[in-house]
């Protein structure tokens, strides 16, 4: 089985083209779901954190409080690095998991959606690696539609990341979101046809 890598900046679009993707019948492994399902309560993830960051993190009903969380690592690299060495370890164990399973089913390409696949050094082991992007314009746009914030608090978001063209430069294929979803939903299907090809998986497997 394949398993390539999906990622994009914030408000670029990286969900829906994970939406048709799945709509297609190719399997999507998010490791922000994968990320959040680790520090359920009682598991040991988050007895690890408590006793790492304190009672703090930990909200009324038991589950992980991540602006609290959030807050104690924010500009940390110390606290950071702690985080992680608790978490990362068990987000991979989890989607190995994941992984033998689908491979186990018959799958043939599986995706790896997570926003921060560049930042963290492991692109090379999804390839090939597909970025969704759009103009700086349409991120803002679209920040201040779904947050409703001003803009200046999305351009302070976008300030704070890695720019949507800093992780277009490690892509594969680049799927400019800056349309409807139409328009995405032909890219999308352009893409996967081609990664089929190079894969050497038949695209009528996924109905192209």
């Amino acid at each position: 089985m394949r398993v390539i890598g999906l990622t994009g900046s914030i408000a670029c679009g990286k969900s829906a083209v994970a939406t048709h993707l799945r709509s297609r019948g190719v399997p999507v492994l998010d490791a922000d779901v994968i990320a959040r399902e680790i520090v359920l309560p009682g598991s040991p993830a988050l007895d690890e954190l408590r006793d790492a960051f304190g009672d703090g993190i930990v909200a009324s009903d038991g589950t992980l409080n991540r602006a609290a969380l959030g807050a104690v690592v924010f500009g940390d690299e110390e606290q950071r690095r702690k985080l992680n060495a608790i978490t990362h370890k068990r987000i991979w164990a989890r989607a190995a998991e994941r992984i033998a399973e689908l491979d186990a089913n018959g799958e043939v390409l599986g995706v790896w959606e997570a926003a921060l696949l560049i930042e963290n050094g492991v692109a090379d082991m999804f390839r090939p690696l597909i970025v969704v992007a759009c103009s700086r314009e349409v991120q803002i746009e679209r920040l201040m539609s779904r947050d409703r914030s001003t803009a200046p608090e999305a351009e302070a978001r976008l300030a704070a990341q890695m720019a949507s063209a800093e992780k277009v430069k490690s892509a594969d294929y680049v799927i400019q979101n800056d349309g409807n979803l139409e328009a995405l939903a032909s890219q999308v299907d352009d893409v996967l046809g081609a990664i089929c090809v190079e894969c050497k998986i038949p695209r009528s497997r996924f109905g192209l």
